[in-house]
């Protein structure tokens, strides 16, 4: 069966239970506008009032939801509707939102807020269900609705039963549920998203409203410019990164040939670009599912108040349904998940970096629930990679600038266009000189300069063939756009000393003055200056760095060469705005959590040069030859240097010879030069 059948299927099956429940919940609304009648439990009539005719306003578009609809509307109407969707968690009217925890556990007391606040959020689902027209999702949501008010209703408030109603869809982690899931991913019969990039006049900005994600006119913007630029830039655009992605494939002795569909996500915005990558893909074989388009940011605070929700109904049964439940609905979906080769992603870049506020009214998970994450981090990964096995799929990824950036946001936006066409034959060769001194090396030692205390060992892994073998992957644009790195996994033991970052973005979050002290390639000591103690400090980064783990490893030790990106950081001063995909290429950086080679491990991997690649496992990947568990933490967060945060990194051989790769902000190993003229060109 596919989606389309399913959607169709289930829309009937649920059909009459849908419209009881909406002439429910009408009544419901209607009961409850009048709040005084309940004067012991005010505050939750209006909860409901208010979410009741949040449903009721979905319910009546998602009737309305149709091509014919959004051509007789005008875009000024049609963006005020969107905004009417999104408006209660924008940071406007976030204070007094449901959806915000703090003001919900003010109105309802503690407990029952963070409980009403999540159902709040959970109820927000009926925007993307009324644009694909998933009424029996709908009417399921619907039920938990009138169940919990009946509860309120006819009672005073119980906390254990309003909670068992209320978690009860995502507790239950059925198998049907998830088999959803999985075919909107992986089915090439999911084609809403497809079908209005294909079949829309993008000179109309009109069709981005069918996408029922929130589309501001900084969305627009992006259209328009897109739809300004030349045919062929926007083809070869689309061909490059066509091509980056099967040569990902080449690069790790991966068949692309066995696979015919490919996943796409992408924030609105991009159709042109995506309109021809649809049909670069088509000619290499791969049918492209747009499982995801997503919308401008609402507000960042908003989705990390509900980070660990999963603390109301996370125990061990969860585990054990998720265990059971999900390898069924892979099963189900087998055919699809054989077909996929693997994931292009857009990412954007622009928006002021975000710092949390920490909020008491938050839920947090105990000790017991982070370590059962951490298993179902384990369970999901391996039934996952048994369905879709890391050494037969790839991905790429590429990001662009969005006009929350600024005035100059076009020519910010063209320069990042350069930067991501880099050619690979320029920067392969220049990468090798610096693979081939490291390949001497006993281990990197990475020195900061100035006020920056970085004073890192990074231990190597030994090789023992050095005609046949190296450490260091010569990383062109593939899986990663742009190009320009060369990066390795370190030996963990003998791996020491302080990784210092003045002022880093990390997960979308900023961090001042990071401080992580390695030991044998743990992670033993941390701190930030982001809060006014050392304890809420510690805690920051034990929940957004760490979490769930108590340490992490020190997974990937690289060094960036794309000195043009570092410079146009530098020209437009957006240095502290540009994702991770684009800093890790400009200078060294290190990931803390797993590996490069997480999963393929065992899968022999060569460079250009015929090299096999050895430094794929560590010792605590290892690990996973006699328990699978220890051997991933399922986490992988770079952390850059920039160029000018650095005094030396130096490769230091076995018997004390010392070669410098940096120095000063410049590459100093022979060969290599060419690298600073972006540099020297921007200083004289």
């Amino acid at each position: 069966m596919t989606i389309r059948n399913l959607y169709k299927t289930e829309n009937e099956n649920s059909q009459k239970k849908y419209e009881k429940s909406i002439e429910s919940i009408k009544k419901i609304v209607n009961k409850t506008q009048n709040f005084e009648a309940y004067p012991d439990k005010k505050e939750f009539v209006e909860f409901f009032y208010d979410l009741g005719v949040f449903i009721l306003q979905m319910y009546e578009f998602e009737k309305l939801n149709s091509l014919e609809y959004f051509s007789a509307h005008s875009t000024l109407e049609l963006m005020e509707e969107n905004k009417s969707f999104f408006s209660d968690i924008l940071p406007e009217s976030y204070d007094t939102s449901w959806a915000n925890p703090t003001y919900t556990v003010q109105k309802l007391g503690d407990n029952f807020g963070q409980l009403f606040s999540y159902f709040y959020i959970h109820t927000r689902h009926y925007i993307t269900y009324a644009f694909l027209h998933k009424r029996f999702a709908m009417a399921e949501w619907n039920e938990v609705f009138i169940e919990a008010f009946h509860l309120i209703d006819n009672n005073m408030p119980n906390l254990e039963k309003l909670k068992k109603v209320i978690t009860k869809i995502d507790s239950l982690y059925n198998v049907k549920d998830q088999q959803i899931r999985l075919m909107e991913t992986y089915d090439p019969d999911f084609d809403y998203y497809k079908n209005i990039i294909e079949n829309s006049d993008l000179a109309d900005e009109r069709y981005l409203f069918r996408f029922g994600c929130y589309i501001t006119e900084n969305t627009i913007r992006i259209a328009k410019h897109l739809h300004s630029l030349p045919e062929k830039k926007i083809k070869n655009l689309a061909d490059f990164m066509a091509d980056a992605y099967e040569r990902g494939f080449v690069a790790s002795d991966k068949d692309m040939s066995k696979k015919s569909t490919i996943k796409l996500i992408y924030p609105a915005g991009f159709e042109r670009i995506i309109k021809y990558l649809l049909r670069a893909l088509q000619s290499k074989g791969l049918k492209a599912i747009v499982s995801r388009v997503t919308g401008a940011t609402t507000n960042k605070q908003y989705p990390y108040d509900h980070r660990f929700d999963r603390a109301l109904y996370l125990d061990e049964g969860l585990v054990n349904r998720i265990k059971k439940n999900l390898a069924k609905a892979y099963e189900l979906c087998k055919d699809y998940t054989d077909e996929y080769s693997g994931l292009i992603y857009f990412e954007t870049f622009g928006e002021e970096p975000f710092s949390p506020k920490t909020k008491k009214e938050c839920l947090k998970l105990n000790e017991d629930q982070q370590k059962l994450v951490q298993q179902i981090q384990h369970i999901a990964s391996q039934i996952t990679y048994t369905y879709i096995p890391r050494e037969e799929t790839s991905f790429s990824i590429i990001s662009f600038p969005t006009p929350e950036i600024g005035d100059k946001f076009e020519e910010i936006f063209d320069d990042t266009y350069a930067i991501n066409m880099l050619k690979n034959e320029v920067y392969e060769p220049i990468q090798q000189k610096i693979i081939d001194a490291l390949d001497t090396a006993d281990y990197a030692h990475i020195k900061g300069k100035g006020n920056n205390e970085t004073d890192l060992k990074v231990q190597l892994p030994k090789i023992s063939n050095p005609e046949k073998q190296t450490n260091f992957v010569n990383c062109t644009a593939d899986v990663n756009i742009p190009l320009g790195e060369v990066f390795t996994t370190p030996q963990l033991k003998g791996t020491n000393g302080i990784l210092h970052i003045k002022n880093t973005y990390l997960k979308g979050l900023r961090f001042k003055d990071l401080k992580l002290t390695f030991e044998d390639g743990f992670v033993t000591d941390y701190s930030c200056l982001n809060f006014d103690t050392d304890e809420e400090n510690k805690k920051y980064i034990e929940e957004n760095i760490l979490f769930p783990h108590k340490t992490l490893p020190m997974g990937e030790f690289a060094i960036g060469t794309n000195t043009l990106a570092y410079i146009v950081a530098q020209k437009f001063n957006i240095l502290h705005l540009l994702p991770v995909l684009i800093i890790e290429k400009m200078g060294p950086h290190f990931a803390v959590g797993d590996t490069c080679f997480t999963f393929e491990e065992d899968k022999q991997v060569y460079n250009p040069d015929g090299k096999e690649i050895i430094a794929r496992d560590n010792e605590k990947t290892i690990q996973r030859k006699e328990d699978m568990s220890k051997a991933y933490t399922f986490t992988h967060i770079d952390i850059t240097l920039p160029y000018e945060s650095i005094g030396h990194i130096t490769a230091v051989s076995k018997n004390g010879t010392k070669i410098d790769i940096l120095r000063d902000e410049r590459f100093v190993l022979k060969g290599t030069e060419n690298l600073n003229e972006p540099l020297d060109e921007y200083y004289k």
